[in-house]
């Protein structure tokens, strides 16, 4: 996904390693900023592949500056990753589930987990949730996102607490 990202980035017009950096960081990277590490490695190996191209070198008092542009290659497989739609991730054997079943086969309270879970998504929630009000629109959109899947997994630990004797009845067996 970061190599697409970038070179989407760079569609707009040729840019240093740095430069792709701060663009990433600010639209995509609040919660997680991109390592410069993995930007001059992620550039290198586009370079190798041909989906971007030296456009120019900088000479100055520190190292050299190369500015990157993509090329048609690159645009092409910006596109066809554009065009793939994401699997989507069901979390079949979540490791939520997997602690849930552990304390019931240990004798530990189950319940108790899930209740320290609960307060954990709730916390996120009211953290996400003024995070939001303070957001441009993107930051606003990725919230959402977040937040409805937090939504998703409350939803999941009220059912798994009310089935929690028949869990344990189960895995007993």
């Amino acid at each position: 996904m970061i190599s697409h990202t970038l070179l989407g980035l760079l569609e707009s017009g040729p840019r240093h390693g740095y430069d792709l950096k701060r663009a990433f960081d600010d639209r995509f990277g609040k919660s997680k900023p991109l390592a410069y590490g993995q930007v001059y490695a992620t550039l290198s190996r586009l370079l190798k592949n041909g989906l971007v191209e030296v456009e120019g070198i900088e000479h100055g008092e520190g190292p050299d500056r190369k500015r990157y542009a993509i090329t048609a290659e690159g645009i092409t497989d910006v596109a066809a990753w554009l065009g793939r739609p994401e699997k989507p991730e069901p979390y079949l054997q979540s490791t939520l589930f997997t602690k849930v079943v552990i304390a019931l086969l240990t004798g530990r309270s189950a319940g108790d987990l899930l209740d320290t879970q609960r307060a954990e998504h709730l916390r996120m929630m009211r953290e996400l949730t003024e995070r939001k009000k303070g957001g441009d629109l993107a930051d606003q959109l990725i919230c959402d996102h977040a937040l409805f899947h937090l939504e998703a997994d409350l939803r999941w630990l009220e059912l798994t607490e009310a089935r929690l004797d028949r869990l344990k009845a189960e895995v007993a067996l």
